[in-house]
C-alpha cells in the first residue's frame, strides 16, 4: 500500500464530523481523487482562525472563493480584502465548459452557476463601492504611526498627543484636526500644556507633521473623517437566509499597501471592541480573510504586532474568525501562527536556497503523516493543496492532499455587477456623503482667533492712549504757542499805542504853541534879511 493509501484511510476517519461543515474537496490517492473521502472543516472550528498559503498561481484566490461561497450559503457573514479585483466573481453566476464539468464530475461536485449577495466597499471612496472612512481618534496613535513609518520615540511622542486631545476635549477626526494639535503643542502657548507630563521636541513634531504632509500629498486625507463606518455593517444576512459577502475592493489603491493593510487591522480591532463575547457558538458571527497578510507584518513595530497579536488571541471568543492569505507561512510572525488552527496549504516553489529552507520549514509545521511533506508541497498542481483542520474535539484532523472544489459564481472580475450591486445599497444614503464635525481644529482655530482679537483689542487700546496722550501734549504745546502769540501781539499792540501818544503829544504841543502865538500876536522867529534893524 502506497503512502497516499495508508493516508487516505485516515483521512476518511479523520473528517467524519458530526455537525455542519464547509466542504472544502475531496482526497487523493496516488494523484486521482476520491469523492467519497470528502476533506470539509467543521462550521463551529470556523472561529478558531486560519491560514491559506501558496506561491503565486496556485491557486488560493479560487480557494478563498469556494470557502466565501460555503460560509455565506451556511448563514455565516464574510469580509474580504480584495487586492487584486478578482474576488468581484462572487456578485455573478459561473460560467460552465467542459473543463469545469469534467473536474466537477471527477470530484463528485454537484456544481451549479450562483450568485452571492455581495456588498463593496472602497477606503475613503477611492473607487466604486460605500465608502469606509475613520477618524483619526479611532484609528489611534499605534496604527497611524504605522501608516506614517515612525519609530518608537516618534510613536511615543503621538501617544502623548492623542492623551493631550482626549483631556482637553479635542476631537481628532481628521488630518486638519491632528496637524492643529501637534502645532498648538509646539507652540510656545502649548509646550506649557505638556510641561507636566512630558514634552515633544520641535525636532520630533516636525517629523510628524511633515509625515503628514506627505499622507495629504498622496491623497490619505480622504480615508479619514467623518462618518465613521461602522464594522458591524459586515454582520449582515440576505432576506434569503444566506450571510452577505463584503467585498473591500482595493485594485485601484495599492500605491500604499501599508496603509491599506492598517486599515484591515482597524477594522478588526474596532469589531473586537464592539461585539460582546460569545465563546463557543456553531458558527460564527463573521469570518474575516486578510489578503496578502505579508503586508500587515513588513517592517512593523514591536507595538503593532503585540497588537495583532492580541487581536487574533481573543477575537475567537466574539465569535470572528480569522483567515490569513499569503505566500509562505514565514510571513507571518510565530504568536499569529500558533493561533491558527485551519490551514490550507498550496504549492510552494525551492528554486533558491532560501526557498529549499522555507520549504523544509514549512514542511516540519504539519503534523505527522504518511505523505512525504516536502515531495508534496513542491508537487500539489494548480488547485491542489494540503488541508489540515481541527476536529471538533480541539485535535488536529490528519494532512489531506486535497483538490478544492470550483467556485460555482464567476472566476473572473465581474465590473458590471460591482455597478449593480453599488448602486442598489442602502449604505449609500448613509456614508457616501462626507461630514465635517465641529471638532479639534474648528476649536484651536477659534481659540487662536479670540486670542489675536484680545492682542489686537489690547494693541489698539495702548495705541489708543499713546494717540491720547500725543494729542494731549499737542494741545498743551498748541496752547502754550498761542499763549507766546498772544503775548508777541499784545506787546506789539503796546508798542503801537506808545508810538501813537507819542505822536498825538507831539501833535498837540505844536498845536498849542501855534494857538498861544496866534493869541498873543508872536510868530515864529525868522532870519532877518538885510542886517538888522537899521
Amino acid at each position: 500500500m502506497s503512502n497516499d493509501a495508508q493516508q487516505l484511510e485516515a483521512i476518511k476517519n479523520g473528517y467524519s464530523f458530526e455537525g455542519k461543515t464547509i466542504p472544502l474537496g475531496v482526497a487523493t490517492c496516488d494523484g486521482v481523487p476520491d469523492p467519497e473521502a470528502k476533506v470539509s472543516l467543521p462550521l463551529s472550528m470556523m472561529n478558531r482562525h486560519g491560514l491559506v498559503a501558496g506561491a503565486t498561481g496556485t491557486g488560493k484566490t479560487k480557494t478563498l472563493q469556494v470557502l466565501a461561497e460555503q460560509l455565506s450559503a451556511q448563514g455565516v457573514p464574510v469580509f474580504l480584502a480584495d487586492m487584486k479585483g478578482d474576488l468581484s466573481g462572487l456578485a455573478a453566476p459561473g460560467e460552465n465548459s467542459e473543463k469545469l464539468a469534467a473536474r466537477s464530475a471527477s470530484l463528485g461536485q454537484q456544481w451549479e452557476a450562483k450568485s452571492f449577495p455581495t456588498e463593496f466597499f472602497t477606503l475613503g471612496g477611492e473607487g466604486i463601492g460605500v465608502p469606509i472612512r475613520a477618524t483619526i481618534e479611532s484609528f489611534g496613535p499605534i496604527l497611524l504611526s504605522r501608516v506614517m513609518d515612525l519609530n518608537s520615540t516618534q510613536e511615543s511622542a503621538l501617544q502623548l498627543i492623542f492623551h493631550y486631545a482626549d483631556q482637553k476635549n479635542l476631537e481628532l477626526y481628521n488630518l486638519a484636526d491632528l496637524r492643529a494639535v501637534i502645532q498648538f503643542l509646539s507652540s510656545p502657548e502649548g509646550k506649557a500644556e505638556l510641561s507636566g507630563i512630558g514634552g515633544i521636541s520641535s525636532a520630533t513634531a516636525g517629523v510628524i507633521l511633515r509625515e503628514l504632509v506627505t499622507l495629504e500629498a498622496e491623497g490619505m486625507e480622504k480615508f479619514f473623517g467623518e462618518p465613521e463606518f461602522e464594522p458591524q455593517e459586515f454582520l449582515r444576512t440576505a432576506a434569503d437566509g444566506r450571510g452577505v459577502i463584503s467585498i473591500l475592493e482595493l485594485a485601484n489603491v495599492q500605491a500604499n499597501p501599508k496603509l491599506f493593510s492598517t486599515f484591515l487591522m482597524w477594522l478588526l480591532a474596532d469589531l473586537f471592541s464592539e461585539l460582546p463575547e460569545v465563546g463557543d457558538v456553531e458558527k460564527p458571527k463573521l469570518v474575516f480573510f486578510l489578503d496578502e497578510a505579508h503586508l500587515l507584518f513588513n517592517g512593523a513595530s514591536k507595538a503593532f504586532k503585540e497588537a495583532i497579536t492580541q487581536t487574533v488571541r481573543l477575537i475567537r471568543s466574539k465569535g470572528v474568525g480569522l483567515f490569513f492569505i499569503t505566500q509562505t507561512p514565514k510571513d507571518l510572525p510565530a504568536e499569529v501562527l500558533g493561533q491558527l488552527a485551519n490551514r490550507v496549504q498550496h504549492a510552494l516553489r525551492a528554486f533558491t536556497p532560501d526557498d529549499q529552507k522555507a520549504l523544509t520549514a514549512t514542511a516540519r509545521t504539519f503534523p505527522k503523516s504518511a505523505y512525504d511533506m516536502e515531495e508534496a508541497l513542491t508537487s500539489a498542481g494548480i488547485g491542489e493543496a494540503l488541508v489540515t483542520v481541527m476536529s471538533e474535539k480541539g485535535a488536529p484532523s490528519p494532512v489531506a492532499k486535497t483538490k478544492i472544489f470550483a467556485p460555482e459564481s464567476l472566476m473572473a472580475p465581474a465590473p458590471e455587477a460591482i455597478s449593480s450591486v453599488v448602486a442598489a445599497s442602502s449604505l449609500n444614503d448613509r456614508y457616501a456623503t462626507v461630514v465635517d464635525s465641529y471638532s479639534a481644529y474648528e476649536k484651536l482655530t477659534e481659540t487662536q482667533q479670540k486670542q489675536e482679537e484680545q492682542t489686537l483689542s489690547a494693541e489698539q487700546q495702548k495705541e489708543a492712549e499713546r494717540l491720547a496722550k500725543e494729542q494731549e501734549k499737542l494741545e498743551k504745546e498748541r496752547a502754550k504757542e498761542a499763549e507766546r502769540i498772544a503775548r508777541a501781539e499784545e506787546r506789539e499792540r503796546q508798542k503801537r499805542n506808545d508810538a501813537a501818544m507819542r505822536i498825538g503829544t507831539n501833535i498837540v504841543s505844536t498845536l498849542g504853541r501855534e494857538l498861544v502865538r496866534s493869541i498873543f500876536g508872536t510868530k515864529r522867529s525868522s532870519r532877518r534879511r538885510g542886517g538888522g534893524f537899521f
